[in-house]
């Protein structure tokens, strides 16, 4: 296999001072970041998607092999199906499926099965994982650290749609495979996460949630 060329790592180096303004400031930027349930239909710009996606893709992965699609859908008709197909899981989820234990946790949230956020956000943003790739002749070509790579991606994703003044929500209708369905994706892409993305709506509200301490989530050696 041939090796990748090197090139000189374009870097700017800043000064402690500017290190502790800017990380102050963009923690404070994204503290303010809240999953969303209550969407506007105003439109959003393609490119802005488009935007996202890349920087969503420029995430770190095993062996570079960036195993991820990112599926963006606008068409009012795709949403359509792709909310009565969520909701046809989810009223089985919330009908038993889901555990005790599990319903208690959500409970807080007043959600329930009906989930019209996925029509009324103008987008959505379907990341698949691909386990593995196939190359022209149908051999397969083993991808690594998959769920590790999509995930970090998938940070990146949520990131760069808070940056770009929009609100989304990370949602799970399990099982997932509908998607594949409905967008009728190749046999090596897998759904991991179904976001709808656009502006909050004007009267939208989020739960009143606090956020762990430093002390609770980090350990300095």
């Amino acid at each position: 296999m041939d090796k990748f060329p090197f090139i000189p790592y374009a870097h700017k180096r800043i000064t402690t001072k500017e290190m502790e303004s800017c990380s102050t400031e963009f923690l404070s930027q994204m503290s303010a970041r809240r999953s969303v349930r209550m969407f506007d239909n105003d439109p959003v710009p393609k490119v802005v998607i488009e935007n996202i996606i890349l920087t969503a893709s420029s995430a770190p992965s095993g062996a570079h092999k960036q195993p991820w699609t990112f599926c963006a859908v606008s068409d009012m008709e795709i949403k359509r199906r792709i909310r009565s197909a969520a909701e046809e899981e989810e009223k089985i989820n919330y009908g038993g499926r889901m555990s005790d234990s599990w319903l208690q946790d959500l409970a807080p949230f007043e959600t329930d099965w009906e989930k019209p956020f996925l029509e009324v956000a103008p987008w959505l943003i379907v990341v698949f994982k691909k386990s593995y790739d196939i190359d022209a002749g149908g051999k397969k070509l083993k991808n690594y650290y998959v769920n590790e790579s999509v995930g970090i991606a998938t940070g990146l994703l949520l990131t760069a749609i808070h940056q770009a003044g929009l609100a989304c929500l990370t949602h799970t209708p399990s099982p997932l495979n509908f998607l594949e369905k409905i967008l009728q994706r190749p046999k090596n892409e897998k759904a991991y996460l179904l976001i709808p993305v656009g502006l909050p709506a004007k009267d939208a509200t989020v739960p009143d949630l606090k956020r762990k301490e430093l002390s609770e989530v980090a350990i300095f050696y």
